[in-house]
């Protein structure tokens, strides 16, 4: 039995040892979710583009390329990026330290000899440094372990932020990873439109920000860190209702005014005793704030929590 299997649900993460490993991750799945972005429709708020929590990894859904369907998944157990297609076809690409060019020229063949062959944007999104995926020489380091135990994080948090996500009646995002800031996010909308967004993302274009904020929002999630910061939990509001960033969520939750959200650190989850309840008051705590503030109609958009094989009960 592997140590992946035989550790804590909840692994221990640290940023320093993380960051290296989760950044070579974040220009992948950049690369990844652009295959897909390239050849699916848009769906409100890009929710077409995000990847999902699988059985192995980081997957995507069902790609559509004019009669042939493929996936994508990055299967963190075996250490590979799996691509298959609806008639059969599968390629594997070894999961290993070296260059992001060198991995966009094996996945670009990769697809090729499947017959799904996507032109892709060659410019990573929101990230300072943007260099394009076929000249990006830089040496990325890729540890196999950290994969699997932030992988392993996040097949907690998946099955928290679900659970979450049926109290709720109203218009819901799936639980699902942006590739672009890295973050395993679920997003609850009040109904109401929101105002313009300013933009402003680094290397992202304004009008993919403002789409996505086009309504209300009180958003929450994971994000994995990065060299200054540990990995937290995260949750905010679009527009923050006045008073937002006073209410009333419990230590060691705190706002950060520059990110202008409420963090909880993934540690403080990690170790308490029901590490599921501190994580799920925090997400209620921040929830009821933006929406007690901003006037949301709770009575009409929430519900009892689901269970299974239990229908809601509308009598």
């Amino acid at each position: 039995m592997t140590s992946y299997e035989t550790s804590q649900p909840w692994p221990a993460l640290s940023s320093m040892a993380l960051w290296p490993t989760i950044e070579t991750l974040q220009l992948w799945t950049q690369i990844v979710g652009k295959v897909k972005l390239s050849q699916t429709p848009w769906l409100n708020h890009g929710w077409h583009v995000s990847l999902q929590v699988s059985a192995r990894g980081l997957a995507t859904s069902l790609i559509p390329h004019e009669v042939v369907g493929f996936s994508m998944e990055f299967d963190f157990i075996t250490g590979a990026l799996v691509v298959r297609a609806s008639d059969g076809g599968e390629r594997r690409i070894v999961l290993k330290s070296g260059t992001v060019a060198d991995f966009y020229a094996e996945m670009q063949a990769a697809l090729s000899a499947l017959g799904v062959t996507c032109h892709i944007d060659l410019t990573p999104d929101e990230m300072a440094e943007a260099t394009p995926f076929p000249l990006d020489h830089r040496f990325r380091v890729y540890d196999p372990e950290v994969a699997r135990g932030y992988w392993r994080a996040l097949v907690q948090v998946d099955r928290v932020l679900n659970r979450f996500r049926t109290r709720f009646l109203g218009k819901c995002s799936p639980v699902h990873l942006f590739w672009g800031a890295f973050d395993l996010a679920v997003t609850r909308f009040s109904g109401r439109p929101a105002p313009l967004h300013p933009g402003g993302a680094p290397n992202l274009p304004d009008a993919v920000t403002r789409e996505a904020y086009s309504h209300e929002v009180s958003s929450a999630g994971f994000w994995p860190g990065d060299p200054s910061r540990e990995p937290s939990f995260y949750a905010y509001a679009y527009p923050a209702p006045p008073g937002f960033e006073a209410a009333a969520v419990a230590p060691p939750a705190r706002w950060d005014g520059g990110l202008g959200e409420f963090l909880l650190p993934y540690e403080a989850v990690r170790t308490a005793a029901d590490p599921d309840a501190v994580l799920s008051a925090f997400l209620e705590a921040t929830y009821e704030a933006a929406a007690d503030l901003g006037g949301w109609d709770r009575a009409a958009l929430e519900c009892e929590e689901g269970r299974p094989r239990h229908p809601r009960w509308v009598g």
